[in-house]
């Protein structure tokens, strides 16, 4: 596209209130702006960031990396946006995607405080994973929650994701390691 530098597969997908995409380097406003309206609320749930996670030219070096690892298939990283993409929802990551005979990634995921409680996190995750089983034959689809994140672990059930395992001090979140549940869906395809 004209004025856009774009060296990573682009995916495209629609669902019913919204449009969901790859990132692509264009889009560091876009991502200052979800990280900086958002980090209040995001807090408790991800790791201490540097203030570089909230600025543009963070976002700008983040993005080169990002779309290499899409380019190299080993993870995507979605944007879940309004209908006429003008703002971020949320992100769903696919993330450190082993091939051979493992064919799996690990999926994390955050939504704006504004878009809780809407089903907008089952929609899209609804929308990208099929996809991704079919088109990147990934069969086993991993993301673990800390116990006391319910509405996630709610989340991860409605898709079909089964707990698989308990992993104590598992993640360092918000400077404290946390506990996780482990879970995993499998592409029904085999």
């Amino acid at each position: 596209m004209f004025g856009y530098r774009s060296s990573s597969p682009r995916i495209s997908l629609n669902s019913s209130s919204m449009h969901i995409r790859t990132v692509a380097e264009r889009d560091s406003w876009l991502l200052t702006d979800y990280y900086q309206e958002n980090r209040d609320f995001l807090v408790p749930w991800e790791p201490l960031r540097d203030e570089s996670y909230f600025q543009h030219h963070g976002w700008e070096a983040r993005l080169q990396v990002m779309g290499m690892q899409q380019k190299q298939g080993e993870a995507f990283y979605f944007l879940l946006m309004d209908p006429n993409q003008q703002q971020v929802w949320g992100v769903a990551n696919f993330s450190q995607v082993i091939r051979g005979c493992f064919q799996a990634c690990y999926l994390g995921y955050s939504l704006a405080a504004s878009q809780q409680g809407k089903g907008l996190m089952f929609e899209g995750l609804s929308t990208i994973i099929p996809y991704l089983q079919k088109q990147q034959q990934l069969h086993r689809i991993m993301a673990n929650y800390m116990p006391r994140n319910q509405r996630s672990g709610a989340l991860l059930q409605r898709l079909g994701f089964e707990k698989e395992g308990y992993a104590r001090d598992y993640l360092k979140i918000n400077g404290r390691w946390e506990d996780h549940i482990l879970t995993a869906l499998i592409s029904p395809t085999g």
